[in-house]
């Protein structure tokens, strides 16, 4: 399974608050909320150093 703090759309707020700030339309939300993922499609590595080790 992923883990929600390490994914680039999980962002904290000012209040300490965290949430998934990823951008989906209607359709897409729909699928999300009427499928059982076992895990999140939509994770990406928040991993600032990815286009620099593709530069090399």
């Amino acid at each position: 399974m992923t883990d929600c703090e390490f994914c680039a759309f999980y962002v904290y707020d000012d209040d300490g608050y965290a949430e998934c700030e990823i951008n989906l339309d209607e359709d897409e939300m729909a699928r999300f909320l009427a499928s059982s993922y076992r895990e999140c499609p939509y994770y990406q590595t928040d991993d600032e150093y990815k286009i620099v080790r593709k530069q090399n």
